[in-house]
This record gives C-alpha cells, sequence and structure tokens, in this order.
C-alpha cells in the first residue's frame, strides 16, 4: 500500500501556470489513494471546487481502478480522451507510480497532486519496476512525470552523466537514458527552458519510519466535536 499526502496547493497552481493551463482535467487512484483518502472520489471533487475556485475550469474527472496500472490507466483516458484533450494540462492524485503512468498515457503536461510518503508491502508474484522512492519531495512538476532519483541508476537529478553514450545509459546498457527521456519530454511539451538546474532534495522530508494514524485523527475530531456540543449545553 503507497500511502501519500497532499501536495502544497501553491506549488500545484504554480505548476498550472508555468504551462498557462486554465483547463485541467482530475485523475484520481481507486485503490492505495482512495483508501487513504487522498485520491478518490471524494477528494477529486475538493480538487476541483478548489481549482475552479482559483480561475480554472475543470474538463473532467476519473478514478481508475489503480493508477500506476499501465494498461487500465490506458484504457481510462482513452475512455476520457475528448476531456483529456480539451484541458491544458493532468492533474494526478496518486503516488508518483500512478503520475508517472498517467505521464505515458498522454502527451498533456502531467503534475502530481500528492506526495507520496512510504511504499507498504503487497505480497503478489510478479514482475515490478520501481518507479518511485517515496521521498516526500517529489521533483516529477520539474522531470516532466519522469523520477531521475529511481529511473537514473545513479540517482542523478540533473544529467546526462559523463558516461551516457549515444543516448543510452552506461550502467544499464540496453535502456535509455532517463535524462534523454526527460528532456525529450520536455522539448515534446514546449518546456524545455522552464526550469534550470533542479535544486537539491530535502530529504528531511522523507517519513522514516513511515507512520499514519488515520484513527488518531478521527478520534480527535470526534472530541472536539463533542467539547463542542458540551460547550454549547
Amino acid at each position: 500500500m503507497i500511502i501519500t499526502r497532499p501536495r502544497d496547493w501553491e506549488r500545484i497552481l504554480r505548476n498550472l501556470d508555468e504551462v498557462h493551463a486554465r483547463k485541467v482535467f482530475i485523475m484520481g487512484c481507486g485503490q492505495c489513494a482512495t483508501v487513504v483518502h487522498t485520491g478518490g472520489e471524494e477528494e477529486i471533487l475538493e480538487a476541483k471546487a478548489r481549482l475552479e475556485q482559483e480561475g480554472h475550469e475543470v474538463t473532467g474527472w476519473a478514478v481508475g481502478e489503480v493508477a500506476c496500472h499501465s494498461g487500465g490507466t490506458r484504457l481510462e483516458t482513452r475512455r476520457n480522451s475528448g476531456s483529456i484533450e480539451e484541458a491544458d494540462a493532468v492533474l494526478v492524485l496518486s503516488c508518483g507510480a500512478g503520475v508517472q503512468t498517467v505521464a505515458d498515457a498522454t502527451s498533456k503536461p502531467v503534475f502530481p497532486g500528492l506526495e507520496s510518503v512510504f511504499l507498504g508491502n503487497v505480497v503478489r508474484h510478479g514482475i515490478y519496476e520501481e518507479r518511485c522512492q517515496m521521498c516526500g519531495d517529489c521533483v516529477l512538476d520539474l522531470t516532466a512525470g519522469i523520477c531521475p532519483v529511481t529511473t537514473c541508476p545513479k540517482g542523478l537529478l540533473n544529467g546526462p552523466c559523463g558516461g551516457m553514450w549515444g543516448g543510452m545509459c552506461e550502467v544499464l546498457t540496453n535502456r535509455e537514458c532517463t535524462h534523454v527521456r526527460i528532456q525529450r519530454r520536455l522539448a515534446e511539451q514546449g518546456r524545455v527552458t522552464a526550469h534550470g538546474i533542479v535544486p537539491p532534495k530535502d530529504f528531511s522530508a522523507k517519513l522514516k519510519p513511515g507512520s499514519v494514524n488515520l484513527r488518531e485523527g478521527r478520534e480527535r475530531g470526534r472530541k472536539r466535536a463533542g467539547s463542542t456540543g458540551e460547550a454549547g449545553r
């Protein structure tokens, strides 16, 4: 289970302003983000209201079954192709893996609406690819939806490194360099000069050990509601 928390709205709004996005499509996740109450239907409607309050138009929204499932997300984007095509950008309320999956499924600029803070184990036989380290300080808005920290074997925020040759990684020689992919996607979106050097990450934002107590928050809310009721008697 991937645990996420809402991202700073000022940064989200800056991301949208950087690409002059007045029309936005919102994508959520029917699994992890829904369970932890950060990217389900209720949270998407809250985000929709917030964007409209800020003067943006929401062309549509969807909660896919699993945002990080490539096939399912591509199907969801096809189902909503009209609304997504009408939008200037896509805001994704899911973990970083889901943001990257959506970014792979559309040519529109894609921005994260959540911070991925830690990963809970899922016990299942299969083949998996690591694409997000749950760092709590996401840079996907600067790198066109491709995480350099995770997908670059050297974890370089800025690149390519001196070992890149012919667009290929020097460590995983059968794989294209992460920073070549990032620069190409930024160029395709007309964003090459939008950012300079990606600044060092704030590793203190990483929650270690990961812990979120949803019950504690609800209990505090009930206690406040109870004390308010007693005060009114």
